[in-house]
């Protein structure tokens, strides 16, 4: 009978390989399973339990596939992972794309009531060109450092998502959608698809594209992440038209192309 190790780490799966590689298939302790990831579970080593990757790797082309799909119509994803782990990983990969995030903590109504949350942005956008241009210089001392404190406020709540100020996100990577429940729950109220990396605590019928996987080590993390900048990046080298005949039709983009070009 095989392990659990055998099973997990195909040799001749690269991909599956790499995902191990980094852990991706520790999940938590049975008791913390929400019933939705029953099926992504292989088994529990040390009372920890397994993913099974090879699901994880038809989940991940799946969520690949949109990512690039998005990309070729210029559609912007907004990114989201205030956990310790992620907020460096998910800000990098969103400043590589010119794409907007989060990570410190997210404001309610930062997508259902996004007019006020377009407020907030054009008047941060306001007073850091006033700042710019020396147009504070008129205020006393007191009024400038009041003035700084709101700026400072603002380019922390709202820093991340000043790209945001036309139009609402296509579509949203989270990290750990249990941690980021009131961003996934307002994507959800109003249709924007969600890609999520989550692990065994997490309700995955919450997700349009989940990634079963563990989403708490920094080097899992940092290679999903990596995956789903790639194949935006695959997408936007890559306009409708010069997309081969044989391939609309197929849903998958290269399994070892994008783990390759990704890995971290």
């Amino acid at each position: 009978m095989e392990t659990i190790n055998t099973i997990q780490k195909k040799k001749n799966n690269k991909l599956v390989e790499a995902m191990f590689g980094v852990g991706a298939h520790y999940a938590y302790s049975r008791s913390r399973r929400h019933p939705s990831m029953k099926k992504f579970i292989y088994g529990a080593k040390n009372n920890i339990e397994i993913i099974n990757l090879e699901k994880t790797e038809q989940s991940l082309l799946k969520a690949l596939s949109f990512v690039e799909s998005l990309a070729k119509e210029g559609k912007k994803i907004l990114f989201v992972g205030s956990k310790n782990e992620a907020q460096g990983v998910i800000k990098e990969a969103a400043m590589q794309l010119n794409a907007p995030y989060v990570v410190i903590r997210w404001i309610g109504g930062s997508l259902t009531n996004f007019d006020e949350i377009k407020k907030r942005i054009k008047r941060l956008q306001e007073l850091t060109e006033q700042k710019e241009k020396g147009e504070l210089d008129k205020y006393t001392k007191k009024e400038k450092l009041m003035i700084d404190r709101e700026i400072e406020r603002l380019e922390k709540n709202f820093g991340g998502i000043t790209s945001l100020l036309e139009m609402l996100p296509k579509a949203l990577f989270v990290i750990d959608p249990q941690k980021e429940s009131i961003a996934v729950a307002e994507a959800k109220s109003i249709g924007i698809p969600i890609i999520a990396l989550a692990s065994s605590d997490c309700n995955l019928d919450l997700v349009d594209f989940p990634i079963p996987a563990n989403d708490s080590s920094l080097a899992s993390i940092k290679f999903f992440t990596a995956q789903i900048v790639a194949a935006y990046k695959k997408g936007q080298d890559q306009t409708p038209t010069q997309v081969p005949e044989e391939e609309k039709d197929t849903p998958n983009i290269s399994k070892e192309k994008i783990s390759l070009l990704a890995k971290i």
